[in-house]
């Protein structure tokens, strides 16, 4: 069950806190260049990923609880195997949205996670809907 493409423009407009889990250092992968992109679209992102310091001089944060404001959408670029464990610490942090990159779906950490009250979006790219809702740029 995923959000209406109303839902989705909501979401995205009054977001402003990103924390993308397994974001990159590698200009070359997914995850790097949306995470610039939705820098560039005037969100807050926060880089989360434990084998990476720095994301073009930005400190990368080894969890999210390590993220240190609140999170509006954890953008996730891992394995859907993972889910479950990134539902978890997105609950714990009291995100409000949990976004699954296409190929990241995991039906029963997606329930876990609306159970919670959080908005599910999974298998979708976040930078596509972004782009096709003609969500506007924060200032």
């Amino acid at each position: 069950m995923h959000p209406s493409d109303s839902e989705l423009r909501d979401l995205l407009t009054r977001s402003r806190t990103i924390a993308v889990v397994g974001h990159s250092d590698d200009p070359e992968r997914d995850s790097y260049r949306i995470g610039r992109y939705l820098r560039q679209a005037g969100y807050r992102v926060y880089p989360v990923n434990p084998n990476v310091s720095a994301v073009d001089g930005q400190a990368c944060y080894p969890s999210l609880a390590s993220v240190p404001e609140p999170i509006d959408i954890v953008n996730v670029f891992r394995r859907a195997s993972f889910l479950p464990e990134v539902v978890r610490a997105a609950i714990a942090v009291r995100a409000k949205a949990i976004w699954g990159q296409l190929g990241v779906a995991h039906p029963p950490a997606e329930a876990r996670a609306r159970a919670a009250g959080l908005v599910v979006v999974t298998d979708r790219c976040i930078m596509v809907d972004h782009a096709d809702l003609g969500i506007p740029l924060h200032e």
